[in-house]
């Protein structure tokens, strides 16, 4: 059998084990934290080591060929290299992971370049109201404008002082903190501002279209 058939095979049980999880809408607990009261959502439990979860396929994309466009509906769209994306103004944060599988991870150390200065890079017009990740392996999901723009959305190269690795979706991917981390894409390559919302792999799946934590938006 060839590999890239054990790959599909791989991909397409994954699929269609978390399909049946929306189904069945498997780890809600129906009692939400409107307020954000804990810090723990409701149904997670939190963990020391950081999970790694993909489709069974993890691009190995060398920094001298990732490129990261930023366009749509956008008055200067960019293309940039990973030597042009390091020399935008750097950031650094702190946040906390939550996982739709169930888990959370605490105090994540992160570098990169904060969302708001991309945007600020490609000016979105007024009509862009939404934002579409789209990644190397083909994933894409899917945010409102305000849930990029927050203060600590950053597309990072590093974590815990170290660059990302490839399995947790190096060389840069997607930090956005107060959703489920579905949303948050690794490797990314595009950032698309939109007028039309355009639901991701896994929101078109029967996932929740918006995904916060504490609502337990895990399933549509």
């Amino acid at each position: 059998m060839a590999e890239g058939d054990d790959e599909g095979r791989i991909k397409q049980k994954l699929i269609e084990t978390k399909q049946k999880w929306a189904r069945d809408g498997r780890l809600l607990t129906g009692m939400p934290d409107e307020g954000h009261v804990q810090r723990l959502p409701p149904g997670q439990r939190e963990v020391k080591n950081w999970p790694v979860l993909d489709l069974g396929l993890q691009p190995d994309i060398d920094k001298g060929d990732w490129r990261l466009a930023v366009d749509g509906l956008v008055e200067l769209p960019a293309t940039l290299s990973y030597e042009q994306f390091l020399a935008l103004p750097q950031t650094e944060t702190v946040s906390d992971i939550h996982c739709v599988t169930q888990w959370s991870r605490y105090d994540n150390h992160w570098k990169g370049v904060a969302a708001r200065d991309l945007i600020a890079l490609v000016r979105p017009k007024a009509e862009a109201q939404h934002v579409i990740f789209h990644s190397y392996d083909g994933y894409t999901t899917n945010v409102a404008r305000d849930v990029f723009d927050a203060d600590d959305v950053i597309v990072a190269y590093q974590w815990e002082g170290q660059p990302l690795t490839r399995e947790h979706g190096g060389p840069v991917r997607i930090v956005i903190p107060r959703f489920y981390f579905w949303k948050s894409a690794k490797w990314v390559k595009r950032i698309e501002f939109s007028r039309d919302d355009k639901p991701g792999f896994w929101e078109v799946r029967g996932y929740h279209n918006v995904g916060d934590p504490w609502k337990e938006e895990r399933y549509s």
